[in-house]
């Protein structure tokens, strides 16, 4: 299992920002204290996607948090991002993992408490659990799980997986942050409420401290 700091995770969709905006919105994330990166592009094609993943990667430099790429083994793959994050209807972890490498951050999306159950067979780093709450970045059909369903998931995936770090996603901000990571969360994924604030860098900044003053917070989950 690789090392993964799940505190702040950005998600850089243009679903939320304009795409080629999407390298110094990264760059920004990062300097606000954003702790793991994805890039998540449900419409376009390949091509597109690594061209994008290769513009992020060189405006992050040479030192910054791991990119992972949503879907898309192909696209880690080409590019040369750090990993990937699969959703359940993609391919498995283990075939991720044989193709992409022992080194490679494998994230997985968990939903209810059947993927909690399979995680202690599959190759994964991490898990992102929800929607949490609703959300305007993603057509989910699922019903949001809410705080209660992610203690559940968290609580099972304890079990099943003692030391994976546990996400959650999904209509997280600054308002309802510190219940989610009271709730059993290591940490936050977020879109918007850094793609699409004002001061960005400022915007990671202050969830960052607020998740760490949470997870300090917390009593043991």
């Amino acid at each position: 299992m690789n090392p993964v700091d799940h505190r702040l995770y950005v998600l850089l969709d243009p679903v939320a920002a304009p795409r080629e905006q999407l390298p110094a919105l990264a760059q920004q994330a990062v300097q606000g204290g954003a702790t793991l990166l994805q890039y998540r592009d449900k419409e376009a094609d390949g091509g597109v996607m690594v061209e994008t993943a290769r513009a992020i990667l060189q405006a992050l430099g040479n030192d910054h948090p791991p990119l992972l790429i949503n879907d898309r083994v192909d696209v880690a793959l080409i590019a040369k991002a750090q990993g990937v994050h699969l959703g359940q209807s993609d391919i498995t972890p283990q075939d991720a993992r044989s193709l992409l490498g022992p080194k490679a951050i494998i994230g997985r999306t968990i939903k209810n408490q059947d993927h909690a159950q399979k995680l202690a067979h599959e190759a994964v780093d991490y898990a992102t659990c929800g929607g949490v709450f609703g959300t305007v970045h993603k057509d989910n059909p699922d019903k949001p799980i809410g705080l209660l369903g992610l203690k559940a998931l968290r609580l099972l995936i304890k079990e099943k997986v003692p030391h994976l770090p546990v996400g959650a996603i999904a209509g997280i901000d600054a308002d309802n942050l510190a219940d989610v990571i009271a709730h059993g969360a290591d940490g936050i994924a977020v879109i918007g409420a850094v793609l699409k604030a004002q001061k960005p860098a400022t915007a990671a900044r202050h969830l960052r401290a607020a998740v760490d003053r949470a997870l300090e917070g917390r009593s043991a989950i």
